[in-house]
């Protein structure tokens, strides 16, 4: 797989997830309900949210009352609406990083600030998935729980709801494509600076010879000068 498939996969399950995540937010179902009285009319289904309970009733009328107060929840969905918001924030930001530094945005022209700026958009997606998986686990967990307590009054036992199913899907998504951006793309790093006026060192080269440039003759020492004799007439 190329690198610009690799990116455009990763980028486009990140996106998935960070919908996911707004999704997992937004929907009041993160525990279900559904229970029968002895008649029929008294038929209820109840959706625990962060910010909101819904009541459904057989007839299909809905009523929906938001959650003033934070104290009215429980622990796990306190936490819950904390690390959910930032999950939020930080998916955002490392959606807006995979965009600013893949190769079909021309924000940044040097490849290994791209590299790294993609690098950084995928780790923050990771830690997005795993704010998310914290309290969707913690979520599920208690719901089990109290659901198979003898001390729980059957009318008020909960079931996990879609919530759960899709911040567990959204965290996988979040997880895989930061994973794939951040091996899409591995900084490569001049192991030789160059600076104005500096060069690096070339090491010695075996198994070749070259021939020299100049050819220098062996140098002789002067002959001393010795004048001839001369001759009279």
């Amino acid at each position: 797989m190329g690198r610009i498939a690799k990116e455009v996969a990763g980028q486009t399950l990140c996106f998935i997830g960070f919908v996911g995540i707004c999704i997992c937010c937004g929907i009041p179902m993160w525990r279900v309900t559904t229970y029968i009285g002895a008649n029929i009319v008294t038929g209820q289904i109840v959706w625990d949210g962060l910010w909101m309970n819904c009541v459904m009733q057989s007839t299909g009328q809905m009523q929906c009352k938001i959650q003033d107060s934070i104290m009215n929840l429980t622990q796990d969905l306190q936490v819950a609406r904390a690390l959910v918001i930032i999950s939020i924030l930080i998916g955002f930001m490392g959606m807006l990083l995979t965009f600013i530094g893949g190769q079909c945005s021309s924000c940044l022209k040097n490849e290994s600030s791209m590299a790294k700026v993609l690098i950084l958009g995928g780790i923050l997606c990771i830690v997005a998935g795993v704010l998310l998986l914290i309290p969707v686990c913690w979520s599920a967990a208690y719901t089990i729980s109290d659901y198979v307590s003898v001390t729980t009054i059957q009318t008020q036992k909960r079931e996990l709801g879609a919530s759960i199913y899709v911040g567990w899907g959204a965290s996988a998504f979040l997880l895989f494509g930061g994973i794939i951006l951040c091996t899409s793309c591995p900084p490569r790093e001049n192991i030789y600076p160059q600076y104005p006026g500096m060069y690096p060192y070339q090491g010695p080269v075996y198994g070749h010879q070259y021939a020299p440039s100049t050819v220098y003759k062996p140098y002789h020492p002067p002959v001393a000068y010795t004048p001839a004799p001369r001759q009279y007439l």
